[in-house]
């Protein structure tokens, strides 16, 4: 095994965990679950079946990734943030053939507490604030807060705020990474250093 298990931790067999992965304590991840490499499950996180996680994410405590998330690369849950994979569940209403899917872009950061509704897509580099509720798609690179969520502004790869309009024309450079930003319309885009 090259990655490792709290002894609290249940890994149903069949689950695929990568490299240098760590899985702290109370976790269930369950059978057809497939975790990439250097990933960090923290303490009472679970794992469905129908669950993708790329390399390099973190899920920090008492999150659980439900039947049809697809996390990519470098995506960071926050504490206690939330998932759903049925857009109007009924306990009376069995629905498990309604699943939305949702897809997390790489290097997405969702906030602690933050509520991702089920059958959207957060954009690359997107940063969800704490206790917001995204229920409709999310840019690449946009600052989204509030319930519903709605975007304010741009964050950089490097995690800052980028000082452009929401729509226009313009580019940024980030003093950390020298990535260039450019602002065309209601888009952000990465341009080549």
């Amino acid at each position: 095994m090259n990655y490792s298990v709290h002894q609290s931790a249940i890994v149903d067999e069949g689950a695929t965990i990568g490299e240098g992965s760590r899985v702290w304590h109370f976790v269930h991840v369950c059978a057809g679950a497939k975790i990439g490499r250097n990933c960090s499950l923290g303490q009472n996180v679970f794992v469905g079946n129908k669950v993708v996680i790329g390399d390099n994410c973190k899920i920090q405590n008492n999150v659980s990734v439900y039947d049809n998330v697809t996390l990519e690369e470098g995506v960071f849950c926050g504490p206690s943030m939330v998932f759903t994979n049925v857009y109007n569940p009924r306990s009376l209403i069995e629905r498990k053939d309604e699943y939305r899917d949702t897809l997390v872009k790489k290097g997405a950061t969702l906030g602690a507490n933050c509520t991702i509704v089920c059958g959207v897509t957060v954009g690359a580099f997107a940063f969800v604030g704490a206790g917001a509720v995204v229920n409709k798609s999310v840019a690449d690179f946009a600052l989204m807060v509030g319930v519903p969520a709605k975007q304010v502004g741009w964050m950089s790869e490097y995690g800052e705020q980028i000082p452009l309009p929401l729509e226009g024309n313009g580019s940024y450079t980030c003093p950390h990474s020298g990535q260039v930003y450019a602002l065309n319309g209601s888009r952000l885009e990465q341009v080549k250093k």
